[in-house]
């Protein structure tokens, strides 16, 4: 079971850190979970739970961030993003105190729908080596003019952003990250449309980014984070590697 974390004053400002197996290789690689929801409070980590079981299985130290969320829980632009960002700094301090527990080479950020953008949007300046970007949601102006997810980003923006606030708050504006990264998307997702990714990685490729991409037959906005779907084991495939 994991242990929890807090990196903030507010209830919502935890990590639930998962330990890697016993017997499990030192020192043992960290992945970051991000989970999603539209930045939802009615959603949690526990989205994350079974990847964070599935990794820490197979020796990572697994860090499931709990964030501000839009709702009662208090979250929106930048309160989000700043969470996320303060995680990851409780992250960047253990690695450095738990020297030779910790693979400081290997921080992978792993972030889901809303938790993927969180995901590409933190990754510079952060201790994260890597970024798998799981159906990310990656234009939020795109996201706005089709109502997608029930118009959940007026809540997370405001209800009026102006265009610098869309273009600072979409990942497919700000490449390249600077670190290498993958996503993942299905082609039948009705949440996240596979175009938006598609997108993504067109100008992130244009802007130099090192970035690889696959698309899943057949997969819905949540086969990404089964366990037991191929969509995860192409992403196991991919951090074995790393």
């Amino acid at each position: 079971m994991p242990t929890t974390m807090d990196y903030g004053e507010h209830p919502s400002q935890t990590v639930h850190r998962w330990a890697p197996a016993d017997g499990a290789d030192r020192p043992a690689p960290v992945a970051v979970l991000l989970h999603g929801g539209w930045w939802r409070d009615r959603h949690d980590t526990r989205l994350m739970d079974p990847l964070a079981e599935d990794l820490s299985a197979a020796g990572w130290d697994v860090w499931n961030v709990e964030y501000r969320r839009t709702g009662a829980d208090g979250g929106g632009w930048p309160r989000t993003v700043d969470d996320v960002v303060h995680a990851l700094e409780l992250i960047a301090e253990t690695v450095r105190r738990e020297d030779g527990a910790l693979d400081a080479s290997r921080v992978v950020s792993i972030g889901h729908s809303a938790g993927g953008h969180l995901a590409l949007l933190t990754a510079p300046d952060s201790p994260v080596t890597s970024v798998v970007a799981l159906a990310p949601i990656t234009d939020l102006r795109r996201c706005a003019d089709a109502g997608l997810g029930e118009g959940a980003v007026a809540p997370f923006l405001g209800p009026d952003p102006d265009p610098e606030l869309y273009a600072t708050s979409s990942p497919v504006r700000r490449v390249p990250v600077g670190v290498p990264h993958l996503v993942v998307h299905g082609d039948a997702d009705d949440r996240v449309p596979v175009e938006h990714s598609r997108d993504y990685v067109a100008a992130a490729r244009a802007a130099g980014a090192a970035v690889d991409y696959r698309e899943v037959a057949g997969a819905d906005h949540f086969a990404v984070i089964d366990p037991g779907h191929p969509a995860w084991s192409a992403v196991r495939d991919h951090l074995d590697r790393i």
